[in-house]
Order: structure tokens, then C-alpha cells, then sequence
């Protein structure tokens, strides 16, 4: 693996992010990713980003920050979304774009990051726990429509 260079992400990535989403998740989802890159760039200060490495998209990361929302009181950031490429997984590529993606949150005045994970996903579970993420104090509620 070459250097891993974290960026913003930028219009020309989106399609790369997809096939990423599309192989680490199974499903496509390009233009939704396209409207959902542009709205948080407008809405939000955190800008999505990719790791990059000999010109090749490995990864990516989108964060927002909100405030006083659904009873979190203050400005938090959340981790929206993340993916990285099969072949460069367990090699330290998410644990930079969601330490850069927290750092820049810093910056703008967060200081509580927050994110969902389903609670039978262990891999994903496992994966926030060693980045430092506890059980908060929310819980999610659903309903069927």
C-alpha cells in the first residue's frame, strides 16, 4: 500500500465513493451519495473526505454537525457514513478519515462526536469502540411506516 493522503472529496470522487459503498455494502446508491455529498457541504462547515493512494480512492467519510437537535444539547458532529475498499481495510485507512473528520469538527466548536451503529453488527461495534466511542446516553426509537 502507498501513502494514504486524506482530502475533501470533490465532485469527480463521487463516483469512486459509490463503488465503494457498492462493495462494502452491496447496494448502489450514486446519486444519492451526489445530492447527500452537495447538501452537507452546503448545510454543514465538515466537508465529506477521501483517502487517496497512487491516484485511487480507498475510502471515504462524511460527517455534519448540528445543534439542539432531538435534545443534544450543543453543537455535536455525527459520523454519517463510512467505507473503505476490501484490500486496504484492517490497514488503518478508516482510523485516519474519522480522526480527520473529528479534527475538523474540533475546530468548528464540537467537542461530542456522534454516530449510529446496528447493535448486531459487531465489526462495526468493535471498529468505533477502538477509535474511542462509548454507548451514549441516547437511544434510537423506530417505527414501521
Amino acid at each position: 500500500m502507498g501513502k494514504i493522503k486524506i482530502r475533501m472529496m470533490q465532485e469527480d470522487d463521487v463516483k469512486a465513493v459509490s463503488a465503494i459503498q457498492s462493495k462494502v455494502l452491496g447496494t448502489r446508491k450514486h446519486d444519492y451519495k451526489a445530492l447527500k455529498a452537495r447538501a452537507m457541504t452546503s448545510r454543514s462547515p465538515i466537508m465529506p473526505l477521501v483517502a487517496e493512494t497512487e491516484g485511487q480512492i480507498v475510502g471515504f467519510v462524511m460527517g455534519e454537525t448540528s445543534e439542539g437537535e432531538y435534545g443534544v444539547p450543543g453543537t455535536v458532529g455525527w459520523v454519517d457514513s463510512i467505507g473503505v475498499l476490501p484490500d486496504y481495510q484492517g490497514q488503518g485507512v478508516a482510523r485516519m478519515l474519522v480522526d480527520e473528520i473529528i479534527s475538523s469538527m474540533g475546530k468548528v466548536g464540537v467537542r461530542k462526536v456522534l454516530t449510529l451503529v446496528n447493535w448486531h453488527d459487531g465489526d462495526m461495534l468493535g471498529f468505533f469502540d477502538k477509535l474511542g466511542f462509548t454507548r451514549g446516553d441516547m437511544i434510537q426509537l423506530e417505527r414501521k411506516a
